[in-house]
């Protein structure tokens, strides 16, 4: 049997007494865009670290296509978008440059970019609408284009596993339009993707599957089945099911 793209066994994770993450399983296979979901303080953030080997857990195991999230980085099968870049937005780095920083390593031992490198990087500038923008400073982008520059050095890294965290916050309608088509372009390709978002509403049209996360895996399904009223009233702790019901 193939080996999901992305497998968490019994994953628990604290930060000092704080329990960030108990036993969260999840899997994913290529070719699908799996919505996870939560409350602030669910433990998203926590997991996409988890899984990219930023931390350590304290319990369980993460295999990316049956092997270690380091493997997975060094082979660079492995792409991700956090959710804050640690990026000083007035050093005088284009946008082109910040998408070639995801062909690193594809780079030779002398790491100078070469000819597949640079048609790598207009392709990722191409499809995220920003190529008449590569000469421009990052800092003058706006949060939008911003999103899509670094959506577009994940392309250009050519990883199949694709980790989202919150990539529609704060953007702009084009640019969420831009994302979404190209995320369900690339798991249509064979690429497995973990975004997360607080848009419950837009879920459905940009997700396979979804997980709803509050610490645990409550629910886990398709987008409809996890966004019932009563796993919402869970994860949220919010009377969702008696405002259904007034309003049914």
């Amino acid at each position: 049997m193939t080996e999901p793209a992305i497998q968490v066994t019994g994953v628990t994770v604290h930060y000092g007494e704080v329990l960030a993450l108990d036993s969260v399983s999840l899997a994913l296979e290529a070719g699908r865009v799996c919505g996870l979901v939560g409350m602030n303080g669910s433990g998203k953030s926590t997991l996409f670290k988890t899984i990219t080997g930023m931390i350590r857990p304290d319990h369980g195991t993460v295999r990316i296509r049956g092997g270690s999230p380091a493997r997975a980085r060094r082979a660079g099968v492995l792409g991700y978008v956090p959710q804050s870049e640690a990026v000083d937005w007035a050093f005088p780095l284009s946008v082109r440059d910040v998408v070639m920083t995801g062909r690193y390593g594809h780079l030779g031992f002398t790491r100078r970019p070469r000819r597949a490198d640079h048609e790598a990087v207009d392709h990722a500038l191409e499809r995220v609408e920003l190529t008449e923008l590569a000469g421009r400073q990052i800092g003058a982008l706006s949060g939008g284009q911003r999103k899509r520059a670094f959506v577009a050095r994940g392309i250009a890294q050519e990883a199949d596993i694709l980790l989202l965290d919150e990539p529609f916050a704060g953007v702009d309608k084009r640019s969420e339009a831009t994302i979404t088509r190209l995320l369900r372009e690339l798991a249509g390709a064979g690429a497995a993707v973990l975004i997360s978002t607080h848009d419950l509403h837009a879920l459905p049209g940009l997700a396979d599957e979804a997980v709803l996360l509050m610490r645990t895996v409550l629910a886990h399904g398709t987008p409809d089945d996890v966004l019932r009223p009563e796993n919402l009233a869970l994860a949220f702790g919010l009377d969702v099911l008696g405002r259904v019901e007034e309003s049914a």
